[in-house]
């Protein structure tokens, strides 16, 4: 699937008033087994299933319709799709970007749509006046603590993990899901995959096969990103404006964040820009190898940290890693409401009062660079140019260097 917007449509609710019996219940709900499987076996258990699908980018809009209508024909009370959009933008997508700092220096946490999928989810329970929540994540990955710290940090909810408890009788789960299903009448998708594939706005991570096995990837591990046979002849010029560390134009024209960021998916993806093959060290302790895909997010880092490097101090540009490496841990391991991720995010906030500016990207495939910087904040000195000019003496250089290493060279002449 090509890179996707979350959908232009904001909201959009089918009901079901015949199935609304017993305590209501709301299931983040995306139409896969899992969630499709949590339905009857919420509803067998006496609840009322309202289902919520938050449109985060990874889906077109005839997934769209299937999500809806495999939810209606589960019989679920009601069913809300909401645009994500906006949402992952603000709450994600900027403070990311002003940390600048992938997980473990690489990885640019695409899963973190998840942590908007669970407001979505509480949004449709206060409307309902309801305090349970369901989801079908595994009791083998991460998004379990993703999912069940985000609920418990906003309120006193009950939590239902339809999988986690399957797990505890059943170790090929997947298969109970489907033959579970069947038996109600419920067609199963025929979606042959090699690969566990997740996809959103933020861009595309991609696991199992020889990817786990630690193998170099196969020719079917193919996402967003085209190969190097296919990459475009011409270079590719975009100009990306900030404003408070912001990106707000493409090109001279505003566009709205999350808008920019699909369009970009879509141009860098053509260049294969943002394709990348880690290991991590996961939050349950397991190593975790993916392959990850951000042509997006790729090209709004490179563009702000080079904005970045020449409107903040020294100082600046040397700390705020330390603080970014920080509320990037925090958002990967589930505590994306913690307070010490609140206060980082008020001292990176601070540090963007200067970043302001465009910057001109290049490519030519398989990455891109900053090419030019324009800004009135750049701290370029009236007098001098690095390695070309200067407005000061022998003995002022002099008389810096002495000082500057005077405990290095103390050392040296005590103790050579």
């Amino acid at each position: 699937m090509s890179p996707q917007p979350a959908s232009t449509n904001p909201e959009s609710r089918i009901s079901n008033p015949a199935n609304g019996e017993g305590k209501d219940i709301v299931l983040a709900f995306s139409g896969g087994l899992d969630t499709s499987f949590c339905v009857p076996y919420l509803k067998e258990r006496g609840w009322a299933v309202h289902t919520v699908f938050a449109d985060t980018g990874g889906v077109d809009a005839e997934e769209r319709t299937f999500i809806e209508n495999r939810a209606k024909e589960l019989g679920v009370a009601s069913h809300v799709t909401v645009d994500g959009g906006p949402a992952i933008w603000s709450g994600f997508v900027k403070p990311f970007v002003w940390a600048g700092e992938g997980y473990q220096g690489q990885y640019p946490l695409l899963v973190s749509d998840r942590y908007l999928i669970v407001e979505a989810a509480l949004k449709r329970a206060a409307e309902l006046g309801t305090r349970a929540i369901a989801h079908g994540c595994t009791g083998m990955g991460n998004d379990q603590v993703r999912f069940d710290l985000a609920v418990k940090s906003l309120g006193d909810y009950e939590i239902v993990a339809p999988i986690r408890e399957i797990q505890k009788e059943h170790t090929q789960t997947r298969a109970w899901e489907q033959k579970y299903l069947e038996e109600r009448g419920f067609g199963v998708r025929a979606k042959q995959q090699a690969y566990t594939i997740n996809e959103n706005l933020l861009g595309l991570t991609m696991s199992g096969g020889e990817i786990d096995q630690w193998q170099a990837p196969g020719a079917g591990a193919v996402g967003w990103c085209k190969p190097r046979a296919e990459w475009p002849s011409e270079s590719l010029q975009v100009k990306i404006g900030f404003k408070g560390g912001e990106a707000v134009t493409l090109d001279g024209e505003a566009i709205a964040g999350h808008a920019m960021l699909a369009k970009l998916n879509g141009l860098f993806a053509q260049y294969g820009v943002g394709r990348g093959l880690y290991t991590g060290d996961t939050t349950i302790g397991l190593k975790g190898r993916i392959i990850f895909e951000a042509p997006g997010l790729t090209a709004l880092l490179v563009a702000h940290r080079a904005l970045e490097e020449a409107v903040l101090s020294k100082q600046q540009n040397r700390f705020k890693p330390e603080v970014a490496r920080k509320w990037v841990e925090l958002v990967y391991e589930g505590f994306f409401h913690d307070p010490l991720k609140s206060d980082l995010e008020a001292f990176l906030a601070s540090s963007q009062s200067t970043v302001n500016g465009t910057v001109t990207l290049e490519t030519n495939g398989g990455s891109v660079g900053a090419v030019a910087v324009a800004s009135k904040h750049i701290l370029n000195a009236k007098g001098a140019t690095y390695a070309q000019s200067a407005d000061w003496g022998v003995a002022e250089a002099e008389g810096f260097i002495k000082l500057f290493g005077m405990s290095s060279t103390l050392w040296a002449e005590v103790n050579r």
